[in-house]
This record gives C-alpha cells, structure tokens and sequence, in this order.
C-alpha cells in the first residue's frame, strides 16, 4: 500500500512528535497544526486522506473544525479521526454529530490506534 496524507491537528508536542514519527516510518505523510484554525487551512491545501483531530485545541475546537471540514466540498469526504481525553458518553456522541467517523480516548494505545488509522484510510 502506497502511503497515505495525514493532516494532525493536535496541540500537544509531545503526542504529536510521536505519532508523527510512527505514521511516517509506515511511508504516510504527515502535516502537522497545533491550532484549529491553522489545522483547518492545512487539510483545505493538502486534500489529505485522514484527518486526526484534538477536541481541545487553541482558536477553533475540534467540534468546530469538524463541521467545516463537512461543510467544505473540498473536505467532506475526507475520514475524521478524533483523539481526545475528552470521553464523556456527549462529547463521543457530538464528535460522531459532528461527522467524524470514530473516536479514541487519550492516552491511547499506539497499536490501536494504528489499527483504526488503517481502518479508516482508503486501501489502494
């Protein structure tokens, strides 16, 4: 499988360092933002395959940025992975509202996470 673009809008640097490194050793290119508004311009200019997305971040929310990018033409199509330590039964339930396909908790478990980013990017 060829890899795959992969927008990471995440605040933490630690979280994001990391999974950064793991998802590009599997051959995917990653683009990273630390902000929501920022994150939402990256996935408008790279059209990626995934997006993996923060609840809590500075400037827009992750709820926020997941509308746009289901209003937006250019992203709708686009798979929405949430990961948050936001994991009360109506913040899962308003992430799933708010069009992404699932959501992990944090901290997550790395091989599980890369099972479900796998799940959700479009198999060539």
């Amino acid at each position: 499988m060829t890899g795959r673009r992969i927008v990471m809008i995440e605040d933490s640097k630690a979280a994001s360092t990391v999974l950064k490194e793991v998802l590009e050793a599997e051959g995917h290119t990653v683009f990273h933002a630390a902000d929501g508004v920022a994150g939402l311009a990256l996935a408008r200019r790279e059209k990626p395959d995934l997006v993996l997305l923060d609840l809590l971040l500075p400037k827009l929310n992750g709820y926020d940025v997941c509308n746009a990018l289901m209003r937006d033409n250019l992203t709708r199509h686009t798979p929405v992975l949430i990961i948050s330590t936001l994991d009360t039964p109506e913040s899962i339930e308003k992430a799933k509202s708010c069009g992404a396909r699932n959501f992990m908790k944090k901290p997550y478990n790395l091989e599980d996470l890369l099972r479900e980013i796998k799940r959700l990017l479009p198999q060539s």
